[in-house]
């Protein structure tokens, strides 16, 4: 319903316009959820586009209504249409965006608010717009899901099982007789390197002893 509306409201653009070519940007309606009797501030932004004058429209969905609200330029010279002067206040915003501002929203200014930007040659940029929900509960966003830490595998031996916990005696006991062994290496090794003189003292003062 909505991109046909959209479409919609392109045509009649075209027709108040009466531009040379369009350009439309593919952007999705963003949805905002005022609170009836505040304020609301709308950017129609220019980007790397030359702006001279904007036109604003309000399309109404369950209508199927659209309306040409009112035109502005540089000079922030307004030409109003049909919106309310009162309230609805359009204005330029440094070099590069337009601003709609609504004061005092209330639920009839529901609807999807869209611009069009025109240079000197004529040339249009065609943005979808914001689409206003005066008094409207916005949705609530999913909870954020904190990642949750690594489980640590712990093996724990019982008197039932203990075939699945063997290896956690196997391997000391084979580290405690490779270094045994390895003592006993060096020790043999030390004494295979004494002179003869040595080793016989040593045996005499042992057999003293």
């Amino acid at each position: 319903m909505i991109p046909l509306l959209l479409a919609w409201t392109l045509l009649t653009v075209s027709f108040w316009t009466q531009g040379s070519s369009q350009i439309l940007i593919q952007e999705t309606v963003k949805d905002r959820y005022p609170v009836i009797s505040s304020t609301e501030t709308i950017d129609c932004e220019c980007s790397n586009f030359s702006c001279d004058h904007v036109y604003w429209f309000l399309t109404i969905p369950h209508k199927g209504t659209v309306t040409f609200l009112a035109k502005s330029n540089t000079a922030n010279r307004v030409t109003y249409k049909t919106a309310n002067e009162t309230r609805f206040k359009f204005s330029k915003r440094g070099t590069a965006s337009f601003v709609l501002r609504i004061i005092g929203v209330t639920e009839a200014d529901a609807g999807i608010y869209s611009c069009v930007l025109k240079d000197r040659s004529n040339a249009e940029i065609w943005r979808p717009g914001t689409r206003l929900r005066p008094g409207v509960t916005p949705p609530t966003p999913p909870p954020k899901t904190k990642p949750t830490a690594p489980v640590k595998s712990v093996c724990r031996c019982s008197r039932n099982n203990r075939d699945g916990c063997g290896y956690m005696v196997l391997w000391p006991l084979v580290g405690l007789l490779a270094a045994l062994a390895l003592i006993l290496v060096c020790t043999l090794y030390y004494f295979s390197r004494l002179p003869k003189k040595c080793r016989h003292h040593f045996v005499k003062k042992r057999q003293m002893t």
